[in-house]
């Protein structure tokens, strides 16, 4: 029977992220996950956390910071460059457990947080595989809204550099696109998910986030960080009917990578659908078995 167990740990600058431990029920491997842009734990992935600890696989999903149960101030703001590095003290902090292996540790990560675990591999070479479900890999603005943006962001800075509060930005709005013409627009059921998750799965869900989240995803490029993934081996899985994270990219990224991998394509599926519905079983058995597979040196 599922079960976990609440936990916190520390971050190398001092801040305390909380999460959940699905111990199993020996020593054994172990992952490390975290959900989407802007998500906490109780959304999307705590089902595949089950899945792991029912095949002898431990797992630790926490609140990214500054997000649900989480430290981190100001709230909402997402760093993917901290997020990264938190990965890693996730990794330290797990590796520590009774149920784990220290040398059997794996990243996952879905939607942004596939992008975010993809990254932590390239600079951590500890974990021992990374699986990567629909990673985000376009973070390019829409052009009629990027030089807005900036320019709002700095009116922002300006503001807070006067002690008054960060300005924040719905993630997607009523018509489900998000404000600042981030590529992370949602379908009706997307929508309905994200929108209504404080009131339905997540009460420390918050639809919003910083506008200076948006400066930060300028600054990032993860793809001039992916290519150092090698040599460790990567699972892709690559959702059909994509709308948000188009297959054509994810594809063009897997073909770039020359770590031991494999892909998946879920036919069918969407990037918000990818984990869920009838073959959902099915996933769950090919990432256990790729994990088995990849400690086992038999990819």
């Amino acid at each position: 029977m599922s079960h976990h167990q609440n936990v916190e740990f520390k971050t190398m600058d001092g801040l305390t992220l909380r999460g959940w431990l699905y111990p199993a029920s020996k020593k054994g491997p172990a992952v490390v996950m975290t959900p989407g842009f802007n998500c906490v734990k109780e959304m999307f992935i705590p089902e595949v956390a089950e899945g792991f600890q029912a095949s002898g696989i431990t797992a630790l999903i926490y609140d990214p910071r500054s997000t649900g149960e989480s430290d981190g101030i100001p709230r909402n703001d997402i760093d993917p460059m901290k997020q990264v590095e938190d990965y890693s003290d996730a990794l330290t902090f797990l590796a520590k457990q009774s149920s784990v292996d220290p040398n059997r540790i794996a990243f996952w990560g879905q939607s942004f947080s596939g992008t975010v675990a993809l990254c932590a591999a390239a600079l951590d070479k500890r974990p021992k595989l990374i699986i990567a479900i629909c990673p985000l890999l376009n973070f390019e603005y829409s052009k009629d809204k990027f030089a807005m943006v900036l320019m709002k962001t700095m009116k922002d800075r300006e503001s807070q550099v006067k002690g008054n509060k960060p300005f924040y930005l719905p993630v997607l709005t009523d018509k489900g696109e998000n404000p600042a013409g981030f590529g992370i627009g949602a379908d009706k059921e997307g929508f309905e998910y994200v929108v209504k998750a404080k009131e339905t799965v997540a009460a420390n869900h918050d639809n919003r986030t910083t506008l200076q989240t948006y400066y930060k995803m300028v600054l990032w490029q993860p793809h001039g960080l992916m290519k150092y993934v090698t040599p460790t081996p990567v699972m892709m899985v690559v959702p059909e009917l994509d709308k948000i994270s188009p297959p054509q990219h994810q594809l063009a990224l897997f073909d770039t990578l020359v770590s031991p991998k494999r892909k998946h394509i879920a036919l069918g599926k969407g990037h918000l659908n990818v984990l869920s519905g009838d073959d959902a079983p099915e996933l769950m058995q090919m990432q256990v078995d790729f994990v088995l597979a990849a400690l086992s040196g038999a990819l």
